[in-house]
């Protein structure tokens, strides 16, 4: 059974909850990545994707200068690394997102997309670990 470990990103990057909603926008495209942790002391307690700021910044017309804790989803949802990627997937549709948390409140070990979910099952393995030289 393919498990969450073998598909989550590990490395997961984190911004504080002052940062600007513009801020948050130039990391996601620095790193080429599609949501953001946000953390207080360490911890998570929200998450910012690129639609969230698509939606408040285009739409809602809100300033990009205004902190991401205003707008960051607070309702965060765990999985453990050794889950099922079915349970993951599951789990995802369950609470409709995309994204998990992989560990707990005190211990953040990595992140995992439905993208991430899908790869790993059509491929059967973590395409990241392919070397293509």
């Amino acid at each position: 059974m393919k498990r969450v470990e073998g598909a989550m990103t590990k490395y997961v990057i984190t911004v504080p909850k002052d940062t600007t909603l513009s801020e948050a926008a130039r990391k996601m495209k620095k790193f080429k990545i599609g949501c953001l942790v946000v953390v207080e002391n360490n911890r998570p307690i929200g998450i910012i994707t690129e639609r969230d700021l698509a939606y408040k910044i285009v739409a809602e017309e809100r300033d990009p200068g205004e902190a991401i804790n205003s707008t960051m989803s607070t309702d965060l949802i765990f999985i453990q690394k050794e889950a099922s990627l079915k349970d993951a997937a599951i789990k995802m549709a369950g609470h409709t997102i995309k994204r998990l948390l992989v560990g707990s409140q005190d211990n953040l070990e990595g992140i995992i997309s439905i993208t991430d979910v899908v790869k790993v099952e059509r491929i059967g393995e973590d395409p990241r670990s392919y070397s293509f030289t």
